[in-house]
Order: structure tokens, then sequence, then C-alpha cells
């Protein structure tokens, strides 16, 4: 069984409280737009972080995180990247991916808008987890938090900050 913690678009900033919602979990899964590498290494140094970069984060982020990865966790074969466009509107760089992996988790950010949805055309749940910065059109942060057990995804919960 393993815990994650998922989040996208901090943009530079991370609430405190979104790291006590990380503290029970294994690892954190970043849909990119870090924003810094200063929230790239106080993530790396709270747990496990896997991650890809987002469209405005430097090469600093770049040498350290890739576009677009795809790993297995317990027995779930993950997929994340940044612009993965919406649900069941996928980009023409993700859609080959989709394809050839056959994941059955995606995670995109990008967004900011909080989306959780079972694609049964593709057979994967799709997640955005939102965006988790103060910087952009949401008007309330967002991270989740899950379960991975074998083949199972359960136990997810949100947590709604107010901005600023």
């Amino acid at each position: 069984m393993t815990k994650i913690g998922l989040l996208s678009d901090t943009h530079g900033f991370i609430d405190e409280r979104i790291l006590d919602f990380f503290k029970e979990t294994d690892e954190i899964w970043h849909a990119g737009d870090f924003g810094t590498l200063e929230i790239f290494d106080q993530l790396s140094a709270l747990k496990t972080l896997k991650g890809v970069y987002g469209n405005i984060d430097g090469h600093d982020i770049r040498l350290r995180v890739p576009e677009t990865l795809t790993f297995t966790c317990e027995q779930i074969k993950v997929t994340i990247t940044h612009i993965g466009k919406q649900y069941g509107k996928y980009s023409k760089k993700l859609f080959p991916v989709l394809m050839e992996e056959k994941p059955q988790l995606v995670i995109t950010g990008h967004s900011h808008i909080l989306q959780v949805k079972y694609d049964k055309t593709y057979n994967f749940l799709f997640i955005n987890p939102g965006a988790a910065g103060n910087s952009g059109i949401h008007k309330v942060k967002t991270a989740c938090r899950f379960t991975i057990d074998g083949k199972q995804i359960k136990d997810l919960e949100i947590l709604e900050l107010a901005r600023g």
C-alpha cells in the first residue's frame, strides 16, 4: 500500500497546510509548474518526489524531471504530464503515450481546474489536482491524496484552501 500526495501548479508557493496534508503520505507527485527550485527541494526533502516540469519551469527544474513520466506504483501504471489538456480531449503529445503505455492512472496539471473522472473509452482514472499555488485563475487552492493498494486506487481526499 502506497499513500500519495498529489499537487500541481505551485508557481513558487506552497501553503504549509498542504505540507501538513501530505505528512501521512509515502510519496509526493507534482504535475508541473513548480515555479522555483526551492519548491522542488522543499517537497523532495519532505518525501520521495516524482514530478514533471511545466511550461513556467526553468531549465534548473527541467534538468531534474522530464516533461512526461510513466512508471508503475504497486500494480498501477501511471502517466504524469503537465499539459495533457482535459479529460477526453488529450493533447497531441499525450495521446500517443496513452495508446502505447496504456496507463490505469493519468495525471495532468496546467488548467488549474480540479478534475477526477474515469475515462471509459481508454480505461483509466484521470486526475488533475487543480492548482496549489497562489498564481493563476483558480479561486481555491487544491491538492489531493489517495492510496494505491495493489491494483486499486482508493481513499481519494481533496484539500481546498482559500487563496492568498
